[in-house]
């Protein structure tokens, strides 16, 4: 056998080996740009097809960083200036409150008067923020804020108030988050183009439904005893075609969809 030729063919057919490879990994990476093009290029198309409206998007920071927080206890020298109201604080950390005096929900006008309320008669109320009003159950719940940012569907960070059917509030419960900290450097957030397209791509937005508001708020990212973590989060609020509404969570530096109700589910179970 005649090794040197041998040799040379080996040679040639490696090289040749080599240079199909380099070209099979240019073609793939040019396709795989020009896929990522096209996507960037045709959402707005693929939303115009499902007959999917975007209202006006808000303005937002380009950087946001995480927070950290420890659950507050109530001590009875910080609730005694508040008077017409029973309070109970069986483990230190939840409020109960029962009103002695009638107050009622709603001013002679039929306003809600939330801000009253928050004002005169919740503990450390300026940091609350209405979050949503369930009229048929006749009650409503109250986000803790941090930097003006609303703490999403966190139980040691929310007020919930009860009223009877006249209107007159029975009583509330409420829960604090206290020493919030920044840590860690800014980190860069998603654009509100970014968070429509992840979920769009997820199939989150049904066909002929409207993106009707968008904003950033905070959700729990680590849960530990007593100090909890907690990650920039955007939520939208999605109008469906038959009337009614759907809201999604999107961490707002990860991309990851937040589900609350997963959350709790593993929180039961542990």
């Amino acid at each position: 056998m005649d090794w040197s030729k041998t040799k040379t063919i080996f040679i040639v057919v490696f090289a040749i080996l080599n240079l199909f490879l380099y070209s099979l990994y240019v073609s793939q990476y040019k396709e795989a740009q020009n896929m990522q093009v096209f996507g960037e290029m045709s959402i707005n198309e693929s939303l115009k097809m499902d007959n999917i409206k975007v209202e006006e998007l808000p303005d937002y920071p380009k950087e946001l960083s995480y927070v950290s927080a420890d659950t507050a206890s109530f001590s009875k020298s910080e609730l005694a200036s508040f008077k017409g109201q029973k309070f109970s604080i069986p483990d230190g950390s939840v409020l109960y409150a029962t009103m002695e005096k009638p107050f009622n929900i709603k001013n002679s006008k039929g306003d809600y008067q939330f801000q009253k309320l928050l004002d005169e008669y919740i503990p450390f109320g300026e940091e609350y923020h209405l979050w949503q009003v369930v009229e048929e159950n006749q009650f409503a719940i109250f986000f803790q804020e941090v930097d003006e940012y609303p703490i999403f569907f966190n139980n040691n960070g929310m007020i919930i108030v009860f009223w009877d059917e006249k209107g007159n509030i029975q009583k509330y419960e409420q829960q604090r988050l206290t020493d919030f900290e920044h840590f860690n450097k800014k980190k860069d957030i998603l654009s509100p183009e970014d968070v429509i397209n992840i979920l769009y791509s997820r199939d989150y937005l049904p066909k002929d439904s409207t993106v009707t508001n968008m904003s950033l708020g905070y959700s729990s990212l680590i849960t530990l005893t007593k100090t909890q973590v907690f990650a920039p989060t955007w939520t939208l609020r999605v109008e469906l075609k038959d009337g009614g509404y759907e809201e999604h969570f999107v961490n707002a530096i990860e991309g990851k969809i937040v589900d609350f109700q997963t959350e709790e589910r593993e929180q039961g179970d542990s």
